[in-house]
């Protein structure tokens, strides 16, 4: 069961991190009202990776193991 955690948390990682590439690459280009719903995405995300490294930090997860 620990494995699938790990397949679920790697998985949910790398689509936070294909969510922030697609969101930087459509700011270059975004118009001034789409740019503050882009910003705001971007916080939210790495708010959320932010988050999740404290937390493997607290119980000891070695990062690379997750992949962050």
């Amino acid at each position: 069961m620990q494995e699938r955690w790990v397949e679920f948390i790697q998985d949910f990682l790398i689509t936070i991190h294909e969510n922030i590439r697609e969101l930087k690459q459509r700011r270059s280009f975004a118009d001034p009202e789409e740019l503050t719903h882009i910003e705001a995405k971007l916080l939210a995300y790495n708010e959320i990776l932010s988050a999740l490294k404290s937390g493997a930090a607290e119980f000891k997860i070695p990062q690379d193991q997750l992949r962050f």
